[in-house]
């Protein structure tokens, strides 16, 4: 279902609240495993969820950076609502539900896949 502009826009204003958070306040040890990035906030129609997407860059050998970042943004999640209660003119902060984005990996292997198809074709 497509989202309303309200909810798009409350979305976008979070997105940029955490973001700037995770640059400058926020000194979680397992944040720092791996860049953390968020990539989309979809907030519910009636606004009591923002569901937080974000992605961790990490060495491939560390599988667990991604469960440390949940885990890390999870400890956060009361400083990171006062924030967005406080930047925002909200009449109730969204609960936030954060989520591991695993699209920058699934379009990593759709182009490697594609890469070994076009190799086999040239063959």
């Amino acid at each position: 279902m497509r989202r309303g502009y309200r909810q798009e826009r409350i979305g976008v204003e979070i997105k940029k609240i955490i973001s700037d958070m995770l640059l400058r306040e926020i000194k979680d040890p397992r944040l720092a495993d791996g860049m953390v990035s968020i990539t989309d906030v979809e907030v519910t129609r009636d606004g009591s969820y923002a569901k937080v997407f974000l992605t961790v860059y990490a060495n491939e050998e560390d599988t667990e950076a991604k469960a440390r970042a949940l885990e890390g943004l999870e400890h956060c999640k009361g400083l990171i609502k006062r924030e967005i209660g406080q930047r925002m003119d909200l009449r109730r902060v969204p609960e936030l539900l954060f989520e591991i984005d695993n699209s920058f990996e699934y379009g990593q292997r759709m182009d490697a896949l594609i890469e070994k198809a076009v190799k086999n074709d040239e063959k």
